[in-house]
């Protein structure tokens, strides 16, 4: 029975060990799609790290090393990367003759479902749309994962596998993704940005971030729970330019062109409303 169970395991490949094959990788297996078996990363310590909270994978380096009859493969590297990492694979499995009709998967929200398309007649998208840190913990279950498959086939298989892990799943071709994917900048990396250019004006008068937290939860329940439109308050919305001037004039040359910019953007947007 074991030896049974064994021999049937879907067996899954992670190529590549960041911030997001960091929390996809054990939640496959938590989930019981199947046992990562191997993790390929530039950076040994990533790929080792990523090994030690998985049931038996191996960590490698060398991409020519990557198994090729796995069930499953999930690419989860930086977009730039994907093209030379495949190359390598494809060449392998090439050489030795086998057919891979493994089921081809790639995390990015920018790329292309078809830049899959040599590995595998089944390939396709497993998007999961969250921020993702290696040391910060994540319900997955709550995470939408935006999928896009092959064939109608492909997408019943990946959809099943994303049904496993969250309850939010969604179909999303490329061009919908990648404007999800702009969205999901302005609304995650854009404003962490500003978190940070708030932190370090307080502490240059020996304060921290936390005196502004009042006024970020406030900030994000009413952009949650209403509209982030109405919910916009400040001198820009307010066309109260002498402010704004005010305000830029403190501030060394960089950060007074973000500021005036957004301002003036701010202000557009509200004679819309």
């Amino acid at each position: 029975m074991g030896e049974r169970s064994h021999r049937t395991l879907v067996r899954i490949v992670f190529i590549g060990a960041g911030n997001v094959a960091s929390h996809l990788a054990p939640a496959m297996e938590a989930c019981g799609v199947g046992r990562v078996c191997q993790v390929y990363s530039r950076s040994e310590s990533s790929a080792v790290a990523l090994c030690d909270r998985l049931a038996e994978a191996t960590a490698i380096t060398d991409a020519s090393r990557i198994i090729t009859d796995a069930d499953i493969y999930v690419v989860s590297l930086v977009d730039h990367a994907v093209g030379e990492v495949l190359a390598a694979v494809k060449d392998v499995v090439e050489r030795c003759g086998i057919r891979n009709d493994a089921l081809w998967l790639h995390t990015s929200g920018s790329l292309p479902m078809e830049t899959l398309a040599g590995m595998s007649e089944r390939y396709g998208v497993f998007y999961p749309l969250q921020t993702f840190s290696k040391r910060v913990a994540v319900d997955m279950a709550q995470v939408p994962i935006f999928i896009e498959g092959s064939s109608p086939e492909t997408t019943a298989s990946i959809k099943a596998m994303a049904e496993a892990m969250s309850r939010s799943v969604h179909y999303a071709d490329g061009d919908l993704r990648r404007r999800m994917h702009i969205a999901a900048v302005f609304a995650c990396n854009f404003t962490n940005y500003m978190f940070t250019v708030a932190d370090d004006l307080l502490k240059t008068d020996g304060l921290s971030l936390e005196v502004l937290y009042p006024l970020i939860r406030e900030t994000m329940r009413k952009a949650m729970e209403g509209s982030p439109v109405v919910g916009q308050t400040g001198p820009a919305v307010r066309g109260d330019r002498q402010v704004v001037e005010r305000h830029a004039s403190m501030l060394p040359d960089g950060l007074a062109d973000i500021y005036r910019q957004l301002s003036e953007a701010i202000y557009k947007r509200s004679l819309q409303v």
